[in-house]
């Protein structure tokens, strides 16, 4: 498959996948939510021992893109239903993947970009990282990101976060234990490749047997969990909230909500 919006790279047993569009602080859109999960399929049925995860600018994934935001108030329930669908399949594929993950953050993940980063097996991060679920900020619902945070953190820490919509910087996220290590900038390079090579060490029949046994343990609460956030998702984007806080974010004015 040729890619419009992100690179993929093999170095070896490495396969780098490689967000690529930095005038617009590589955020997210329909068209890199789909080559996203085709170059993950591609991935998962290829030879590559590691999939690293990176991008090109100065941030990693600053959310969802202006333009899709532009259009959110002009789609029908069965268009809300289709984005969001792709944004389960985009989770679900990355958790499921049967090839070790590591993402290395730089600069901004935030909202769908938090998601894409920490989801992943490992998650290396500068000390200048933010990260961030806002969706609550402006009448959306993390409901997606949901489900993978409480897992990784637990109820009490994942409503902290989603609930109050703040940023927070890389020692926090480490501390939470959405990111396995904080590296200097001018280290980040050498420490991802070191841990994709002891990971390309191992037994790549025994690392997929394994992914799947942890996939495969979480399952019927993910499936369960996906599902209400699906319906959760679909039903926030009908309110008068999420029109309200869309025109306010486009506006760059304070929202005013309806209660």
């Amino acid at each position: 498959m040729r890619y419009r919006t992100i690179l993929v790279a093999d170095d070896a047993d490495i396969r780098t996948i490689t967000l690529n569009r930095p005038e617009r602080r590589n955020a997210m859109t329909p068209e890199m939510q789909v080559e996203l999960i085709a170059a993950m399929d591609e991935a998962a049925m290829s030879n590559c021992r590691v999939v690293v995860f990176r991008a090109t600018g100065d941030a990693f994934c600053s959310g969802l893109d202006l333009a899709a935001l532009q259009t959110m108030n002009d789609k029908t329930a069965a268009d809300h239903r289709g984005d969001t669908q792709r944004i389960a399949t985009l989770f679900r594929t990355l958790y499921e993947l049967p090839k070790p993950t590591i993402a290395a953050v730089h600069g901004a993940a935030i909202a769908g970009g938090t998601g894409l980063a920490t989801i992943c097996d490992f998650t290396l991060a500068v000390p200048s990282a933010r990260f961030g679920y806002t969706e609550t900020r402006i009448g959306f619902v993390p409901a997606l990101v949901s489900a993978f945070l409480a897992l990784q953190i637990g109820d009490k820490r994942s409503r902290g976060l989603l609930l109050t919509g703040r940023i927070f910087d890389a020692d926090e996220a480490y501390r939470l234990g959405l990111v396995n290590e904080v590296v200097q900038p001018d280290a980040l390079d050498e420490r991802v490749r070191a841990l994709a090579q002891v990971l390309a060490a191992n037994s790549p029949e025994s690392l997929a047997a394994t992914k799947r046994l942890l996939a495969t343990q979480n399952r019927a609460w993910l499936d369960a969990a996906i599902t209400q956030a699906l319906d959760a998702n679909a039903k926030a984007r009908e309110t008068a909230d999420f029109r309200e806080g869309i025109a306010a974010f486009l506006e760059k004015r304070k929202p005013v909500w309806s209660k």
